[in-house]
């Protein structure tokens, strides 16, 4: 019985962005420098497939600073920690490495240059999400509050709506934080914004990929883990952009074939934590039930790369 025919359009940029693959990268050259175990605090990257690849060599996954034993190193995640954390760790002398992405570390550096200019900060994102945490740990508590929508803004009390600055998570929707900015800059003329975005590249690229094969498909999946930010973003992207089908999944799988029933184009994407191993598996599942023919929606080029930390690169 033949195959029906299905055109699968494959969004890029997708999958691994910079500071994820650096992050990466970090833990694998600790583990060869040092040899197992080494800690990590959090989710290197928040993706299970990633995760556990890592556990098989070597890595050991905690949420706190006090599961860590001080003779053995430990690696702070791409979405960054507050600064008491480092703190703790060199008052305890342990070797740790730094994997926060470099663009998380630009909005840190942001918000203490405008707490050291006397301005209170407001931060756009998600409450608990590490890389939240992790930027409001950078300065005294009250120093930094947060917002999540427009709603937020016109709750939020300040301590001198003259003398203000506001930041944002790297992972949040373009558009969203773009209505969330516009409402801050209402109420409060005089804010003062990032010099560049704050929202990164890979973000900004993989949504504007969306945007684009949104009205060209039946179905859109992307592939990503629930707790990435910047995967369910995706999702949420695709919806509003029109496709009348947009869904996570962290692996084939994952896929309901029921809802897929009678489409005839499918878009493929992943978040920036998510390999392209998962996205291959996704187009062989496809393979396996339709004739598929493939087609890349190219929207940006990407070519950033970012060093790994100098105590990675020196021998042991």
């Amino acid at each position: 019985m033949s195959k029906p025919p299905l055109t699968l359009h494959l969004a890029a940029p997708r999958g691994f962005c910079a500071g994820v693959d650096r992050a990466i990268k970090i833990v694998e050259m600790a583990l060869s420098k040092w040899g197992a175990p080494v800690y990590v605090r959090h989710e290197i990257v928040h993706n299970r497939f990633v995760v556990d690849g890592l556990k098989a060599k070597g890595a050991i996954f905690v949420e706190s600073l006090a599961d860590c034993p001080d003779d053995r190193p430990v690696i702070f995640s791409a979405h960054g920690v507050p600064k008491a954390v480092p703190a703790e760790a060199a008052r305890r002398e342990m070797i740790f490495v730094d994997a926060t992405c470099p663009l998380v570390s630009k909005v840190h550096i942001e918000a203490e240059r405008h707490a050291e200019a006397g301005l209170q900060i407001v931060m756009i994102g998600h409450k608990g999400h590490p890389e939240t945490v992790g930027t409001m740990g950078q300065l005294p508590e009250g120093e930094v509050l947060l917002v999540e929508t427009v709603a937020d803004v016109a709750e939020v009390l300040v301590r001198d709506p003259e003398r203000l600055a506001f930041v944002t998570q790297t992972t949040l929707s373009i558009d969203d934080t773009a209505d969330i900015v516009a409402a801050l800059k209402a109420r409060f003329p005089s804010i003062t914004g990032p010099h560049k975005e704050d929202i990164c590249y890979a973000t900004t690229n993989r949504q504007e990929a969306v945007k684009a094969m949104a009205p060209l498909v039946d179905a859109m999946l992307v592939v990503g883990a629930p707790n990435s930010s910047n995967s369910r973003r995706l999702v949420e992207v695709g919806a509003k952009a029109g496709c009348p089908y947009a869904q996570l999944v962290q692996r084939a799988a994952d896929i309901d074939w029921r809802a897929l029933a009678g489409i005839s184009s499918v878009g493929i994407t992943a978040g920036a934590s998510a390999p392209e191993e998962l996205v291959t598996e996704v187009i062989d599942a496809f393979r396996a039930r339709f004739e598929v023919t493939t087609t890349p929606v190219r929207t940006a080029t990407e070519n950033v790369e970012f060093k790994v930390p100098r105590v990675l690169r020196e021998p042991a």
